[in-house]
């Protein structure tokens, strides 16, 4: 069978099995639902045919929807490009068959595949086959009857569930709740299908079209009543999410008018979905993420990643017990370095807490926990470090005492020994600036916490070699990571990105602005949490060290505010001691505390950026922009210095390292969104009011005066690598 192909063989028995081919997945790409469509005509017309089953090649029934041709519409904004899937194929040429057809389900059935399963008189499936509808993920709702047919074979509660959080179920549990008709092996999953197809011909079966199906619905006040209450749980989990209120909606319309009256909206309001900008910015990420496998001049010259068994640690303390666990749990075994026995158990106490904790999340088995904390062994010297396959240092950020280390595990380390750093804003040649070996030096910058956050930034210096990045690329994906590959500079990527977050914060708050105001504002954007709640997360010790690295890189734009200094000397230091600008007590969510805005007067006093001492009036809108406008004019400077590969990887990072909310495609993305016309002449107005940290990049202006985006490419030649 060819690679992209839909084949149908007819048996003696009379069953016509048509079988997809698309590998990885068998996508449902454009001329696969025409050959389909071709197929099932051609057993409908054949004598010999009496019963069909459907299958898919390469163990997987279907993986969904070819979401390229999302994209393709989306960038055209020609819905004639999407295939009716619903009536033409699933309605008209499936469920409506005049024989019966049986989809025969393997390894997973998910989107269009589900729904193609579903409108088939009969769902076979093997063992913990993935069932589920994870459209809303993609900003659109489920597009070929799903939002009708899966409430009617799973009930309201379970389906809402599946949907509305893109989850999917295994086959066992699809099948006591009736969406699989029978569980069986591999071996005889079209033995059985087949058989199954032929007693529905001969009435042995029941033939059942989930489109009519009514008894799991239950009464309409019954129905009004789950809906309302999953409408009011939408509009506060997914606030900006339309898609969510969609679906609810498209399901209600079925419940009231019947199936086909459902599924008839169902295709209006995904056809106004697909082109919104919440789907653009989804189905961008979506993209974005699996672009960041591909890095020029490291995976496409032939290179072979080379199996890193063994890796050292040094530093146990927060983000050096997380990295440690990350690659525990995950079958590596790992020599824990610390200085003394008492740092030691701390650290090894912390990897324990992080793995019990995972446990209790359902996140790893108690049997796999076990196996992990035997991969982990506490040193305190570096006699084990002879045949390690990696080190990765976490220790404070202290240029001196890295380079101290560094020096002493080049000369123990064998040759092939990758030496990594886990610095969040240390310019990585001041660190290895002495050795030998630089080709083998390389950031791995891990996210807080180490062992859940999905983003690790992988950074290479001019010296850095090929071989290095690619097998940390590999062993990022074997630990469940997204590896961003980014050059060398303060701050990376992200961090770099948003130094100026906070402090275009700061300035608003000097201006009279209320602080939990803002964080309201941001949060309602789309972030978790706003900047002065996330600077009371991580701590004022943090902000201050950071500030002075900035600082020291890029004096002509940085904002230096008083009030962090002037919380510390009144004895606050954020979540660390329970006192920040908000309060901090066990078992409770963070509240405001009007104790500390005697600070912040303080600290306008001393500022004084109030003209007249009178405060400043703002919109809402003004100031999201105010605060997000300077982390885009640091983006564009970013992508100038080619910090970054392309500007996908910016937004993927923002998404995965700053929570930036993924509907928004990334920082980059949204800004091509908004324009970047007038993020420069709101950033021009700005510095001429308030000074150079609002000053337009060159990058910024010249895009926006010649009217190109963003993250339209840049010229080859990049720090990384392009």
């Amino acid at each position: 069978m060819a690679e992209l192909e839909v084949k149908m063989m007819v048996g003696s028995d009379g069953v016509a099995v048509i079988t997809i081919s698309n590998p990885p997945v068998n996508a449902f790409a454009v001329s696969i639902i025409a050959w389909l469509k071709e197929k099932i005509e051609q057993a409908m017309s054949r004598d010999d045919v009496k019963a069909i089953v459907l299958t898919g090649k390469h163990r997987k029934f279907s993986g969904g929807f070819d979401i390229n041709v999302f994209r393709k519409v989306q960038q055209t904004g020609k819905l004639s490009l999407l295939p009716d899937l619903s009536v033409d194929l699933v309605v008209n040429r499936i469920e409506d068959a005049k024989k019966p057809i049986v989809a025969a389900i393997e390894g997973l059935a998910l989107g269009a595949g589900l729904e193609v399963a579903m409108g088939c008189h009969a769902r076979i499936a093997t063992p913990n086959a993935q069932l589920g509808l994870p459209e809303l993920s993609l900003g659109i709702i489920p597009g070929a009857g799903g939002t009708q047919r899966l409430p009617r074979l799973l009930g309201l509660p379970k389906a809402l569930d599946m949907m509305l959080t893109s989850k999917p179920i295994v086959s066992q549990e699809g099948h006591k709740l009736g969406l699989i008709d029978a569980i069986v092996s591999p071996q005889e999953l079209l033995k059985v299908s087949r058989q199954w197809a032929l007693d529905i011909a001969n009435n042995h079966k029941p033939w059942a079209r989930s489109l009519h199906l009514v008894d799991k619905i239950g009464s309409l006040s019954e129905a009004h009543k789950i809906l309302t209450i999953a409408r009011e749980k939408a509009k506060i989990t997914w606030p900006n999410m339309p898609q969510h209120i969609a679906c609810i909606d498209v399901i209600m319309e079925g419940i009231l008018h019947g199936g086909y009256h459902g599924v008839l909206k169902e295709a209006k309001v995904f056809n106004k979905l697909v082109v919104s900008d919440t789907s653009k910015g989804l189905v961008h990420v979506f993209f974005a993420q699996r672009a960041t496998s591909k890095v020029p001049n490291v995976t496409n010259i032939g290179l072979k990643p080379r199996s890193l068994k063994k890796v050292a640690i040094i530093g146990g303390g927060l983000m050096g017990s997380g990295i440690a666990t990350a690659f525990i749990i995950h079958n590596i075994y790992v020599i824990l370095k610390e200085v003394n026995p008492k740092f030691l158990l701390k650290g090894i106490k912390m990897i324990e807490a992080n793995v019990r904790g995972l446990v209790a999340k359902r996140k790893l088995t108690q049997s796999k926990a076990e196996k992990a904390l035997l991969m982990i062994k506490g040193v305190m010297d570096y006699s084990d470090f002879k045949d390690v396959d990696m080190v990765i240092e976490a220790v404070i950020e202290n240029v001196e005492l890295k380079k101290k280390i560094f020096n002493e595990i080049e000369k123990i380390c064998p040759p092939h020994c990758i030496l990594a750093t886990n610095t969040s804003t240390i310019d990585l040649n001041l660190i290895g600036q002495t050795l030998t070996c630089q080709d083998r030096i390389v950031g791995t910058h891990f996210f807080s916490p180490a062992h859940v956050m999905p983003l690790l930034e992988i950074i290479q210096t001019e010296k850095t070699s090929p071989q290095v990045i690619l097998d940390l690329m590999t062993i990022s994906k074997f630990i469940k990571k997204v590896p961003v590959v980014v050059g060398n500079c303060t701050g990376f990527a992200v961090n770099r990105t948003f130094f100026p977050y906070k402090q275009s914060a700061h300035i608003l708050l000097l201006l009279g602005v209320d602080l939990f105001r803002i964080d309201r504002l941001i949060k309602n954007f789309g972030l978790p949490m706003g900047p002065f709640q996330l600077e009371d997360l991580t701590g004022y010790d943090l902000a201050v060290a950071v500030a002075k690295e900035f600082a020291t890189a890029f004096p002509d734009r940085t904002f230096i505010s008083p009030v962090v200094d002037l919380l510390i000397k009144n004895g606050r230091n954020g979540k660390n001691n329970g006192k920040g600008y908000y309060v901090y007590e066990k078992g409770s969510k963070p509240k405001p505390d009007n104790m500390v805005l005697p600070v912040i007067e303080e600290s306008r006093r001393v500022a004084n950026l109030m003209p007249q001492g009178k405060t400043v009036a703002m919109t809402d809108e003004e100031i999201v922009e105010m605060v997000l406008f300077p982390v885009v004019n640091e983006a564009c400077r970013v992508l100038e210095e080619k910090i970054v590969v392309k500007a996908s990887d910016l937004d993927i990072a923002s998404v995965l390292g700053m929570s930036f909310p993924s509907y928004r495609g990334g920082i980059v993305f949204w800004a091509d969104v908004v324009g970047s016309k007038h993020i420069y002449t709101s950033l021009k107005k700005w510095s001429e009011k308030y000074g150079n940290f609002y000053k337009p990049s060159r990058f910024l202006e010249e895009r926006a005066m010649n009217g190109v985006p963003l993250s339209a490419p840049i010229n080859t030649g990049s720090r990384a690598r392009m």
